[in-house]
């Protein structure tokens, strides 16, 4: 079951900036090997975090503006807002682990 939320340009203010819970946002491109690699990793993240931390998707190539803003300059990157400001930030594919240990500190 895939419950990564989809974001654009347009809903980047409302399900990131102002969420309240913690948010990662994973910025990705359909042509991007290592994005789809860790899509189904992020998938299971979503549903062992629910309720806890969001996580959203944004399409690199379809809304410039919120990557542009966000300062991505190599996908996949992964930001991880807390209170509407990105306190970290991981470039790259990286095992499950990796992530995981993320969201926690962006629990702490």
């Amino acid at each position: 079951m895939n419950t990564v939320t989809p974001v654009t340009d347009a809903t980047f203010q409302s399900e990131v900036i102002e969420s309240e819970l913690p948010v990662v946002v994973d910025i990705w491109a359909a042509w991007c090997g290592p994005c789809k690699a860790i899509a189904p990793i992020l998938d299971q993240l979503s549903e062992e975090y629910a309720g806890r931390v969001k996580i959203v998707k944004i399409d690199a190539d379809q809304n410039p503006e919120a990557v542009t803003a966000a300062g991505v300059t190599s996908i996949p990157t992964l930001g991880f807002y807390r209170a509407g400001e990105r306190v970290d930030v991981l470039i790259g594919a990286h095992p499950k682990p990796v992530y995981a240990a993320k969201i926690e500190e962006l629990l702490a």
